[in-house]
Order: structure tokens, then sequence, then C-alpha cells
């Protein structure tokens, strides 16, 4: 995405109470490539994800600053395919 359309994700959806990690998480997100995040297959096992995003501790916990709690693959799942869709609204036709 070019930073014509840089998402402003960290606060989507709208509504909903965040602590900090859920903001930290959304911002991660919001600044992965379009390439990187072309290659994403929702079928991929928590192993293949984790070695595709490549910023997992050895504990199974995404490396987050600024996090109150840690975020793992079921968790990285749902909010990076909420985040693809609603990049994907954004995208030009």
């Amino acid at each position: 995405m070019n930073n014509e359309n840089i998402i402003n994700y960290e606060h989507m959806p709208a509504g909903l109470p965040m602590d900090e990690t859920d903001v930290s998480l959304r911002a991660y997100l919001s600044r992965l490539s379009d390439d990187h995040l072309d290659k994403y297959d929702p079928a991929w096992t928590d192993e293949q994800v984790v070695e595709w995003d490549g910023n997992f501790k050895s504990d199974g916990s995404l490396m987050l600053v600024c996090c109150e709690r840690d975020v793992e693959t079921p968790e990285f799942r749902r909010v990076l395919e909420e985040h693809l869709k609603y990049r994907k609204t954004l995208m030009p036709k």
C-alpha cells in the first residue's frame, strides 16, 4: 500500500474496547507490505503463519512493543484477516 493509502487501522473496528496490545497489533499489521500480505494463505497451519510472519518469539507469541499481553497465533490470524478485508475495501478497483 502506498503512503497515500496508509490505513489508520489502529482503532478499527470502531466502537470496540481495545487495550494497548490491540492497538499495537493493528499498527503492526498496517505496516506490512502488500507483497508480504499477498502471500498469506488462511489455510496455513499455525506453524506456517509463524514462519511467514517471521516476528514470533520462541514461546509462540508475537513480538510487539508496547503490549500488555501476549498475542498468540489464533488472535493474530483473526485480526490479520479482519485487516485484509478492510484493506481490500480501500484498494482501487
